[in-house]
């Protein structure tokens, strides 16, 4: 049911993008849309489409939720390339980036508890701006609750696909972050980095909720010397009271019952316009009109 790959225009594919769900419940509309615009922006440029489970943050998953993502996805018509990686078996891989950046000098150890972040500091772009208080080293008596990364000053910038420019000075609006959380799991930004790297991802197409984190995995992957990615961020689809739909805001659960429809929704937030009649059209049916139509659905467009 999925595009056909024949429509291709390349024969060796060097777009290489990738979906990668947290399994923390089931998809809703919002992650349909971000599954949908990365995986048409992939197939329509001959490239392939991975997926990914982001699978590190147990406290926060549901059991269960993984395999229903799976199945969802499938039920669509979506068609991955090669095999389902999951984060939790690659923590071996997230520890040796975090010893390279600590033999570097670039990754250090940090005491400090929220409570005492909040303390003194003031509020960036992703609450409290981390100020620098373990930068040179432990305070007596104090040990390791997390590791940062150590940021320079000057600004990180890039050309969303989507967005337009956009600049980010990581110093002074954000802080030294976190790699390695106090509970002892990895950070996202540190695996996403890590993990696009090793799948050779050459663009990254999703939710503009994610747009602040890019200039960090853009400069973390720079501490690595990582390849730079091509960015793309999409429209969110928020409720009511204007919240982005996740499990916290209790986003309904897509539905098997309407699947035709709800395509039909995600190709209608992502600006795609497709044709009344389409809606209530096979997948297949729908699928090869949104490949054949595809376009990135620009900010100011």
């Amino acid at each position: 049911m999925a595009i056909s790959k024949e429509i291709s225009t390349i024969s060796a594919p060097v777009y290489r993008g990738r979906f990668a769900p947290s399994p923390t419940g089931p998809l809703h509309m919002g992650s349909l849309v971000a599954a949908t615009g990365s995986y048409l922006d992939a197939r329509v440029q001959g490239g392939q489409w991975l997926l990914r489970m982001e699978d590190l943050d147990p406290p926060r998953e549901m059991p269960g939720a993984a395999d229903d993502i799976i199945r969802t996805l499938a039920g669509f018509g979506f068609e991955w390339d090669g095999e389902i990686v999951y984060q939790s078996q690659r923590l071996d891989r997230y520890r040796q980036a975090l010893d390279s950046l600590s033999a570097k000098g670039l990754a250090y150890p940090c005491s400090c508890t929220r409570k005492e972040i909040a303390a003194v500091a003031i509020n960036g772009i992703d609450g409290a701006i981390y100020p620098g208080s373990c930068r040179h080293g432990l305070a007596p008596g104090k040990s390791a609750r997390a590791w940062r990364l150590r940021v320079s000053a000057g600004e990180v910038a890039f050309e969303d696909r989507c967005c337009g420019p956009q600049m980010q000075d990581l110093e002074r609006q954000l802080g030294d972050f976190v790699l390695l959380r106090a509970d002892g799991y990895f950070a996202y930004q540190l695996a996403v980095v890590v993990d696009d790297a090793a799948q050779g991802i050459s663009d990254v197409v999703r939710g503009a909720d994610l747009l602040d984190s890019t200039p960090r995995q853009i400069y973390l992957a720079r501490c690595l010397g990582l390849p730079a990615l091509r960015y793309a961020h999409l429209p969110l689809v928020v409720n009511e009271q204007g919240e982005k739909l996740s499990k916290q805001t209790r986003a309904p659960a897509l539905s098997t019952a309407d699947m035709s429809g709800q395509l039909w929704q995600a190709l209608a937030h992502l600006r795609q316009s497709p044709p009344a009649d389409l809606r209530r059209a096979p997948l297949a049916e729908i699928w090869q009109w949104a490949g054949e139509n595809w376009q990135l659905p620009m900010k100011n467009r």
